[in-house]
């Protein structure tokens, strides 16, 4: 179920040149799973622009977003105090309801964000996760020292070696012998195929794809899986390895 309200943007500060973290605060209670997101409209735009949730509490939700368009522009340049209309409680998340004891979590560029809720919850249920982050150069690495704070193996991959094992996440799990019974993760396609490819285990893989309303009455997100036919901002964006048609 998800609940449309206003938002007061708390903070809006730069972690990279071109990823910005923003606090949000207002009523989170529609959120209830790691890896849902919400949709924000921007002034003067048709469609809102719909963004990971990184974390939330019981009055707050922040939110990692790249500068990539107009739409993300705008946000950056939102002050403190700037009341937003968004949708929250979309999508359907991440289930920890499994027999894994060390799930991996991977995180490719802005795939990162939702692993943050996610490992904390996964933690307080007494579980041991590690966390794999790749990117292209160390420039565009963030959130390693959040991840470290909570005392977890972090592991990150550049494509130019400028940070971390040099390749890709996959490099970097083979690279560190790194020992999972489940997998969760979010990031582009081909980072997709290739996990799917090194590895055997169970897993959810949160898709990115593009949205129109983004609570499933358009149909623009829907996709084949060998369940038949899901709309990604619905019954997605977490995808079961198994009903995964590539």
């Amino acid at each position: 179920m998800y609940k449309k309200g206003i938002y007061t943007v708390l903070s809006n500060e730069p972690l990279t040149t071109t990823v910005y973290r923003m606090v949000l605060e207002g009523d989170t209670q529609y959120i209830t799973r790691s890896g849902q997101f919400i949709n924000i409209e921007l002034e003067g735009k048709f469609l809102r622009r719909p963004i990971s949730v990184a974390d939330y509490d019981a009055t707050t939700i922040t939110i990692i977003y790249k500068v990539v368009g107009r739409g993300t522009e705008q946000m950056r340049n939102m002050a403190v105090g700037t009341k937003l209309d968004i949708l929250t409680g979309l999508g359907n998340g991440f289930s920890t309801d499994n027999d894994a004891k060390h799930p991996l979590l991977v995180g490719g560029g802005v795939g990162v964000p939702p692993m943050y809720n996610l490992c904390k919850r996964l933690l307080k249920e007494g579980k041991r996760p590690t966390i794999v982050m790749g990117f292209n150069t160390a420039s565009e690495v963030f959130y390693t020292e959040e991840f470290k704070a909570l005392g977890v193996e972090v592991y990150c991959s550049t494509a130019d070696g400028s940070m971390g094992t040099k390749g890709f996440v996959t490099d970097a799990i083979r690279e560190a012998g790194i020992e999972f019974d489940y997998l969760y993760t979010c990031g582009p396609l081909p980072m997709f195929k290739a996990l799917y490819e090194a590895t055997s285990v169970d897993g959810e893989f949160s898709f990115e794809e593009r949205m129109g309303c983004g609570f499933g009455g358009c149909m623009g997100c829907t996709c084949k899986t060998k369940h038949g036919y899901k709309r990604i901002c619905k019954e997605g964006p977490v995808l079961k390895r198994e009903e995964i048609i590539w």
